[in-house]
């Protein structure tokens, strides 16, 4: 005789036939039905699916450290047809990694009313007994803190000036208007415009007003030899470039102040 052992069988769960019945769900579901169905039996059945495990998330950007621009008289505010002449298309670079700052050697007590005139007249010097096919600086600044927009080209592209021989190319050239030797004092407005041009121009390339770039000198009529590299501050003084006194002792002491500054309006510090 058989004897069929019913007693004291145990019977375990069976999981196999919930989820074929899920997976026949699926199988009739829409794709956005079936991801909710997914997670429904997911959460109900304690087990931990792909579905519940979250996207990840990507990390924000690192914050630019880019400046406001500031408020910049463009160029026909001062050049006119008196002293206006035919001249080459501008040339670029393709970023400007670098400022040089200068002074214009010319008297200080002029009118701030004036200044359009006075640029005029560094034009005409420039571009008359010297030939220079435009105005050296890419900005200048005057007594009361205006910038004025110098060469031709684009206030906010990479115009390759004629202010720092050796050095034009990737750099622009701040001129302050005026003589800054040793004693001569340099108005605030005048530096804080400095720091907020620096700021905004340097700041288009990423670069730290208080840092050093690497600059390669394209002749040797620089303090350096022609295909020299030079490791110069990023906000340097016309002294750093070529052997001359510009932009003046009472100028120059003020550099490392105009450096945080902009490093400052950039987000830096």
């Amino acid at each position: 005789m058989r004897v069929v052992r019913r007693a004291g069988r145990t019977r375990g769960p069976r999981p196999e036939r919930p989820r074929r019945a899920l997976v026949a769900l699926l199988c009739c579901l829409p794709g956005a039905a079936a991801v909710g169905a997914v997670l429904l039996y997911a959460s109900v059945s304690g087990r931990t699916t792909s579905a519940t495990v979250p996207a990840a998330v990507p990390r924000p950007a690192a914050p630019a450290h880019d400046a406001p621009r500031p408020r910049i008289v463009p160029r026909s505010a001062w050049l006119d047809a008196t002293v206006r002449h035919a001249q080459p298309p501008p040339r670029y670079d393709d970023k400007v990694v670098a400022v040089f700052v200068h002074h214009t050697d010319s008297p200080n007590g002029y009118a701030c009313s004036d200044t359009p005139g006075v640029i005029r007249r560094l034009y005409a010097g420039q571009t008359g007994a010297r030939a220079w096919d435009d105005i050296g600086y890419n900005f200048l600044v005057d007594r009361c803190g205006t910038i004025y927009e110098g060469r031709a080209g684009g206030a906010d592209r990479a115009v390759t000036g004629a202010h720092t021989q050796g050095f034009n190319h990737r750099t622009a050239g701040i001129a302050a208007i005026g003589t800054f030797t040793a004693g001569t004092p340099v108005p605030r407005v005048m530096t804080d415009a400095i720091a907020t041009l620096t700021a905004w121009k340097l700041g288009l390339a990423g670069v730290d007003p208080r840092g050093s770039v690497s600059l390669v000198s394209s002749n040797g009529h620089s303090r350096y030899a022609s295909g020299a590299t030079v490791l110069l501050p990023a906000l340097a003084g016309h002294r750093d470039g070529f052997r001359t006194t510009c932009p003046g002792t009472a100028l120059t002491v003020r550099l490392p102040a105009i450096r945080e500054a902009a490093a400052r309006l950039q987000g830096r510090i």
